[in-house]
Formats: structure tokens, sequence, C-alpha cells
């Protein structure tokens, strides 16, 4: 983290009841990339090391509670009188502060530490502002409040309903984003009035009030509108995502990833792939996966909470786990599910397994149909594989159980006991051999079947 010259805190706000999401999870916990997308924030804000984060909240307090625990102040506005009230439900959380406070919304999930931070500095800057704002300036400016600026000085802000014509025309746009002074925040907020078309308490009328004491505001100006884009909806979660992969598809094969069909790629927010890894159609990438150099990832395989090393294989087909390891060039083939556990170096189960809690040994390998048999339905139990180990197609290892190294197990075996090193471990009934029965049987069956006729 690098910290701002200056304390800082954050007012992050959250009040918002999110009906158009229509639904029981609180519009900022709805995941982006597997994240939260106020995680998102929170995580591009913490690399500026904020001294206080408190986060305004209204319906749905004990879910951001539970999801923020004690990394942040919870505040709560009841009733919601509009940003500009919101915001003054932070001064006891933030009484006697007198650093930079950066006033930011959990449902603008992307916008970069660089952008922040400049906004600081500009704050720092040699004309003292008062307030500056993040503008920004959208191929359609929509229902957005206007900036109306010269030369990077604030001249006045307007929500859109508010707004004339001639400031409507106005290109540049009102993010919501803020840098204050906390000295002089609380302040400027008390003296904010509701005389408006919503008869709301308007955040943006601070620079209003500062520009009538005859102080500087300023804007800083976003090249990417992208940036401070809101979701308020399922339609707009789904842009958002669609933008938020296709960028981290480009940076990806930029940093020597090879996605043969990108568009059908999904990546985690903190997925990591080393070079010279080639990813093909329609994979997806849940969070906490970590991919080495050389790996080759076929189509059709979901990929959550794994970690493989350099050389591996796995797929088309495959399903990665959490607590899944895959070491050097090991290999992993079609329908075969693996959850916590290892695949030490060059071990391989090509199809149709499922190795659950289990440790399978360096060379070993795994016949088709094989599985693990984990769990009693009360506890898990492991199995462990020696190395160099042979398990027999349309095998089953009843867990807690240990195969030996170098050991065989025959196909059709049901395993239960231990097996030594070097081994042989058959399983199976007798085979009964009874000449002719079949086509009597066949015979039988078809006078039978006539005589129903």
């Amino acid at each position: 983290m690098t910290e701002t010259a200056t304390p800082l805190a954050l007012v992050v706000l959250a009040a918002g009841k999110g009906t158009r999401m229509k639904s029981d999870l609180h519009k900022v916990l709805h995941p982006i990339a597997g994240r939260p997308m106020l995680m998102h924030l929170m995580a591009s804000a913490d690399a500026l090391a904020p001294q206080r984060k408190v986060v305004v909240v209204g319906a749905g307090r004990e879910q951001l509670a539970a999801a923020l625990g004690a990394s942040a102040e919870l505040v709560v506005q009841d009733p919601q009188l509009g940003t500009g009230h919101a915001v003054q439900q932070a001064q006891g959380a933030l009484a006697g502060f007198a650093g930079d406070v950066l006033i930011l919304y959990g449902d603008v999930p992307f916008v970069r530490t660089e952008t922040m931070r400049a906004m600081l500095e500009r704050l720092h800057a040699g004309d003292n502002p008062a307030v500056v704002v993040l503008g920004f300036e959208p191929e359609d400016a929509l229902q957005y409040g206007r900036v109306i600026a010269e030369n990077g000085v604030v001249r006045k802000m307007v929500e859109h309903k508010d707004a004339s014509e001639a400031e409507r025309a106005c290109r540049l746009c009102n993010s919501g984003l803020m840098a204050v002074r906390g000295d002089e925040l609380f302040a400027l907020l008390a003296r904010v009035g509701n005389d408006n078309a919503q008869g709301e308490y308007y955040l943006t009328d601070i620079v209003n009030v500062a520009n009538s004491d005859g102080r500087v505001c300023a804007v800083v100006v976003t090249d990417d509108a992208d940036e401070v884009a809101g979701i308020n909806s399922r339609a707009e979660l789904a842009e958002a995502e669609a933008r938020w992969q296709q960028k981290r598809r480009m940076q990806a094969m930029a940093d020597g990833a090879s996605l043969v069909a990108p568009e059908t790629v999904w990546f985690a927010w903190d997925t990591v792939l080393g070079r010279d890894v080639t990813v093909e159609q329609n994979v997806v990438f849940g969070p906490g996966v970590t991919v080495a150099d050389n790996v080759v990832i076929h189509a059709f395989c979901h990929i959550e909470g794994a970690r493989l090393e350099p050389g591996v294989s796995v797929g088309p087909f495959a399903r990665l786990r959490p607590g899944a390891v895959l070491e050097a060039k090991a290999r992993v083939g079609n329908f075969v599910e693996v959850k916590n556990a290892v695949l030490h170096a060059g071990a391989k189960a090509n199809h149709l397994t499922y190795l659950g809690d289990a440790d399978v040994g360096a060379g070993a390998n795994i016949g088709a149909g094989t599985i693990t048999c984990n769990y009693d339905g009360y506890f898990k139990y492991r199995t462990v594989i020696g190395e160099r180990a042979f398990i027999g197609s349309n095998s089953a290892l009843i867990a807690p159980v240990k195969i030996g190294a170098d050991a065989i197990v025959a196909a059709g075996s049901a395993v239960s006991r231990d097996v030594a090193d070097g081994e042989l471990r058959l399983v199976r009934a007798e085979q009964l051999v009874k000449p002719g029965w079949a086509d009597r049987f066949h015979d039988a069956m078809k006078r039978k079947k006539a005589e129903r006729k």
C-alpha cells in the first residue's frame, strides 16, 4: 500500500435500496468477476492506506456488516434524504478527523486508485480548492448532473432535473465522487438546503456553497467513462461484467497467455495466469486460481480454488474444485472432477474420475471410472495413493485408505483396506460360467413373446 501524505478517510455511500435489482441481496454485494462490487471499490481505495473507512448504509445493514467485518465502520441513514444527508451521517464517525475525505459510491465499483490519487493531489494544489469533483464526459449525458466548469474550475454544480436547457447542453457530467478536507466537509454540508425538484439535500451543493464564499472548487476529469459507471439493475450488472471480462482477456493475452476464443473465457477477479498458457474455448475460472507457465486448459473446463503448476494439462470437460493442486506435468482429462486433492508430479487421471480428499503420488495412473469414496454422510476421509501406483478402471477406493507405491489395484475393485507397496489388490466375485445358458434364455423369451401376440 502507498499512503497519502495527508491522513485519509473514506466515506462510501451504500444506503440505496437497490429496488431495480429485485433481489434479497444488497445491491453493492452483487458480484462482478466473483467478487462483490463493493469489494472491488474498497480494494482500489485500500491501496491509498486510508486511516478510517465509513460506509453509510440503510436497508440490508446486516449483510454489509457480515461482508465488511471490522474493516469499516457502518453508520445508518434513516430516513434517506439525499446524498448530502447521507454523508452527514458519517460526522460522528469522523469527529476530530482533519485529514482528507474521499466520498465514494458502493455501486460505482471500478474507480481506479490512480484517479482517487489525482483527486487528492488536486485538493492540495496551490489554489487550495475547497472541493474536488470527479467529472466525466459520456457519449450520452442522459440524466446525469452537470459540472459547469472553466479551465478546471467549477462554477456551478446542477442536477439534471434542476438544470436549464443551456446547462444540460454541457457535456461534462458529475460522477458524484468528491474529495474534501475533513475539517471543512461537515460545515459545508450544514449549509446545504433542499430547495430543489427532489426536495433532497444534494451533496453537489457543497460546491455551490463553497463558491458563494469565494472559494475555488476544482474538477478532475477521467478519460474513461466506464470507470464511473454506476450499477443499478441486473442489466447494468451484466454490462459491467462484460466490460470487466473484456479488459481482463486483453490483459491476459498481453501478458503472454493464448486464449483460443477470448470471448468465451471468463475470469475471476484474482485469476493468475503464467506465460505460454493456452486456454481453449468455454473455460470458466472461479475465484482462487493460480496457473503457472506452459499449462494447457482444454475446452469446457470449470476451475475454482485450484493451483496448476508448470506443464499441467486439464480437460476437456474437467472440473477442478477448491483445494485441487496439480503439480508439474500432471494430467486431468475429460469428465474428471478433483476436489481438495493433490496430484503430484506426472500423475494422471485421464477420464471419468472423481478424486476428492486425496493425495495422488508422483507418476500414479488413475483409470477411467475410478472414484475416491470420501464421505459417509457425516465425515470426510482421505485417500492416499503412492508413487507410480496403477488404479484400474471402475475402481472404488473407500476412504480412509492408503494404496502403496508401485501397487496395482485391479479393474473393478472396491478397496476398503490398505494396499502395501508393490502389492496387487483384486476385489471381485469369482466369475460364474454357464455354457449355453444365454441361448436357452433367448429361446424361452422368444416363445413367450410369440404366445402373447
